[in-house]
């Protein structure tokens, strides 16, 4: 059990929902403490039945604690998670400044649990859009080895925090009413429309979303030749992320034995029934922390290819409830190994 366990962030859409799962799975620590920017520290959140007075984030408010759950902007994690390394915590960090730092592990539970074990310091959880993919691409790839991913993102405007969420419905009603919006978190409207870019542009034209999901995949797998194609767009849905997924396999795996190897994988749910119009859909996956596939099929382009559509709540699996699975992880061994001495 953990003496005390600190989330950074509390305040915000994924430390909100951190919060909750860590309550409602009944987290082994001692204490906990909240912790959120300065302009926020001194109010009061009700956690396990207590009101908790949130801290302000600096580095010195982790003396004490032994695990931090952390989910900030990228330079903020930079700023101050090493000081939360330094006081004897081990992190768990939801923002991108870590994740393919070669000494930092990425982890997905599902898919590489040891490198969590293993690690000393900061251990980062993946990008929204990775995590459901690899978590997808897990069965496959342990019978028989991916070779290629195609993959096209539908991301929903959550992904782009509490002001996404605004610009949508503010922008959609402005809209409507045939009126102006000054939109906030994004270069283009939402409303109504597609924007095929999510984040800046990085080499070869790729955005840096979309380079995200290709290095990070092959540092979960440990596989530096899989080769991943992806084009992230954003689209006005309020909450969980797509994908049309492509993958090249050594060897043909039938859509038969697709459903077969996802449905018998933990944390996959398979919802595939075309002819009668069920198919993983956003509005059946918000508030789940499920991965889900649907749309198994062929791919008739190459004999050794499949094709699926997976949907999953971004801000829970693709973020807080990842991080805290990572947490249970850390919790059992280290109660296993209090057990065994």
């Amino acid at each position: 059990m953990f003496e005390q366990v600190a989330v950074v962030g509390a305040t915000g859409a994924v430390g909100r929902i951190a919060l909750s799962l860590l309550e409602s799975r009944n987290f082994p620590a001692k204490s906990f403490r909240l912790i959120a920017s300065k302009r926020s520290a001194g109010q009061t959140v009700t956690f396990r039945g207590e009101e908790h007075t949130l801290v302000e984030l600096t580095k010195d408010c982790f003396d004490g604690c032994d695990l931090v759950i952390a989910s900030t902007p990228d330079d903020v994690a930079a700023e101050f998670l090493p000081a939360a390394v330094e006081a004897g915590a081990t992190v768990i960090d939801e923002s991108g400044y870590w994740r393919m730092k070669p000494e930092v592990a990425l982890v997905v539970p599902e898919i590489n649990p040891q490198a969590a074990l293993d690690a000393k310091g900061i251990i980062a959880s993946p990008n929204c859009s990775t995590t459901q993919m690899v978590v997808a691409m897990k069965p496959l790839y342990d019978r028989s080895r991916i070779r290629r991913v195609v993959v096209s993102t539908y991301q929903a405007v959550s992904g782009a925090g509490l002001q996404g969420t605004d610009d949508l419905e503010a922008g959609s009603k402005a809209h409507l009413a045939g009126e102006s919006y000054d939109y906030q978190a994004f270069a283009h409207p939402i409303a109504f429309n597609a924007i095929p870019q999510i984040g800046s542009e990085k080499e070869a034209g790729y955005t840096s979303e979309e380079l995200k999901m290709v290095y990070e995949t092959r540092k979960i797998f440990g596989d530096d030749d899989i080769q991943v194609c992806p084009t992230c767009v954003r689209i006005p849905v309020a909450n969980c992320h797509s994908e049309s997924i492509v993958v090249e396999t050594e060897e043909p795996i039938s859509p038969e034995e697709a459903r077969e190897l996802f449905a018998a994988f933990p944390g996959i749910e398979v919802v595939d029934d075309t002819p009668n119009g069920r198919y993983p859909m956003p509005s059946g996956c918000t508030g789940r922390d499920e991965v889900f596939v649907g749309r198994i099929r062929r791919d008739l382009s190459h004999p050794n290819g499949l094709a699926f559509w997976c949907v999953s709540d971004n801000v829970r699996k693709g973020a807080a409830t990842n991080a805290v699975q990572i947490a249970e992880l850390l919790a059992a061994h280290r109660f296993e190994g209090a057990t065994a001495s």
